[in-house]
């Protein structure tokens, strides 16, 4: 009867189940045991679960994906679903790789259950140095974008005046901390929603404008530019990069066996999303579609005005989400004799204060984290998955299908990794700072722009 039930569940319990140098007996029968019954101490939903995988994946890049479009012409538009079918399989062995092993419940586990205590510590490192960079870059965008909508607004506290974009920084990150302190992913899916919401009403609000207000869909843009295929490879590739929230989120959910269903839902409705933003915002305006397509739009529609707004909603919704493998990794780290609400608490609040003062210290950290942000964004979604589940699964001995496409996708990552940093560096070391309030989102997708313009 054992043997049955294990033939029953190949897919996945091969990993370890079936594996030489596998754990022990007690982990096979439980795992079998979790798998039948569905019996898990997750408490999130499946749709609840959707809402926050979805609120991981789709965000600020999707204002970004018309400018990817532009840069390598439509035939680029082919690489979106091939970076996402390769993302959405490393979702996959993630998963595989958590069923096989109910003692790996976060991402940097998943690193130890592979190559040991360096492992671990190795990709808890490149995880949460990536997760606080993106982080950090939501309070930049937030300040970036508030203080050119409202440049007159100054800020005085306790008779100090700060300039716009630092309060605006300030002013978000007190909005963002309530909902920095809630460790529920059940609860923290209604945040997730108006994240979700607001990708939505960004699509709608720029078609709108394209087709009722006078905008158009005239131009025919370039077949390919072949010089502006990397600017478009990395673009679509971070748009992809949620990897290290996904094993918080399969140990959040009631029945994990839905995880799978969770990842081919939310792969499908941004590919979708990205594609149709992509399209539309490369025949509103062509080659001349700007990094974030919202500064395209004439301010003066309606339209325009919800699209610019609504995209203030999507950093916020995310943080909280972005942060939590963090307070995870802390909260294991370092035990304490408080509860662990308050020891979360405390966590949570310092993070976003650390955030806060990163954000507010250093004037070019744009452009730092454009440069890092594109080596550790490659590397935590696609290739770690694969080398950590070449290790954990055995099948690295020998040579078959299986592990042929996942070396396949891992090189993948590796490429677009070498890709990203050869762009970014570029544009770190050569670029001439004219304004050093040009930062976060705007800095990341500007330096895309380098790649086309001559070293003269």
């Amino acid at each position: 009867m054992e043997a049955k039930k294990q033939d029953d569940y190949s897919l996945t319990i091969p990993l370890l189940v079936n594996n030489g140098d596998v754990g022990t007996k007690v982990k096979e029968e439980q795992y079998i045991n979790n798998t039948t019954t569905g019996t898990t101490t997750g408490t999130a939903s499946f749709v609840s679960t959707c809402f926050n995988c979805l609120n991981g994946l789709s965000g600020v890049g999707i204002l970004s994906v018309p400018y990817a479009l532009a840069s390598g012409g439509w035939l680029s538009l082919l690489l979106l679903p091939l970076i996402a079918i390769s993302t959405f399989y490393t979702g996959l062995l993630i998963q595989r790789c958590m069923d096989s092993d109910p003692t790996i419940t976060n991402y940097s586990e998943l690193g130890g259950r592979a190559f040991g205590k360096t492992g671990k510590t190795l990709v808890s490192i490149t995880m949460n140095i990536e997760l606080y960079l993106v982080a950090t870059g939501f309070l930049i965008l937030e300040g970036d974008n508030l203080s050119n909508l409202f440049p007159d607004i100054d800020f005085d506290i306790f008779g100090v005046h700060i300039d716009p974009k630092s309060g605006f920084i300030v002013f978000v990150a007190i909005i963002i901390l309530p909902t920095n302190w809630l460790n529920n992913m059940s609860v923290l899916s209604y945040i997730s929603a108006s994240g979700v919401a607001a990708s939505v009403i960004i699509l709608g609000s720029i078609f709108w404008g394209g087709a009722f207000d006078g905008i158009g869909f005239q131009e025919k843009g370039n077949l390919v530019k072949w010089n502006g295929i990397p600017s478009a490879i990395s673009l679509y590739a971070f748009c992809y990069c949620a990897h290290p929230v996904f094993p918080t989120l399969y140990t959040s959910m009631k029945n994990q066996r839905q995880f799978s269903k969770v990842l081919f839902l939310c792969f499908a409705f941004c590919t979708a999303t990205y594609s149709l933003m992509a399209v539309i915002g490369y025949l509103m305006f062509g080659s001349n579609v700007e990094s974030e397509i919202t500064l395209n739009l004439p301010t003066n529609n309606i339209s325009s005005k919800v699209a610019i707004f609504t995209t203030l909603v999507t950093p916020i919704a995310k943080y909280a989400l972005m942060v939590t493998p963090i307070v995870n990794t802390i909260e294991a780290r370092f035990q304490s004799s408080y509860s662990k609400r308050i020891r979360s608490f405390i966590i949570r609040t310092i993070l976003m204060i650390s955030t806060v003062v990163v954000a507010l210290s250093l004037p070019f950290f744009g452009y730092l984290m454009a440069l890092v942000g594109a080596l550790l964004s490659a590397t935590v979604s696609v290739t770690i998955p694969c080398l950590c589940y070449l290790k954990i699964s055995g099948i690295y001995r020998r040579i078959g299908v299986e592990m042929t496409i996942v070396v396949f996708v891992g090189l993948i990552g590796v490429i677009v990794a070498i890709v990203g940093i050869g762009m970014n560096s570029k544009g770190f070391f050569f670029i001439e700072i004219q304004d050093s309030q040009i930062l976060g989102w705007k800095a990341i997708i500007g330096l895309v722009n380098l790649l086309n313009v001559d070293d003269d």
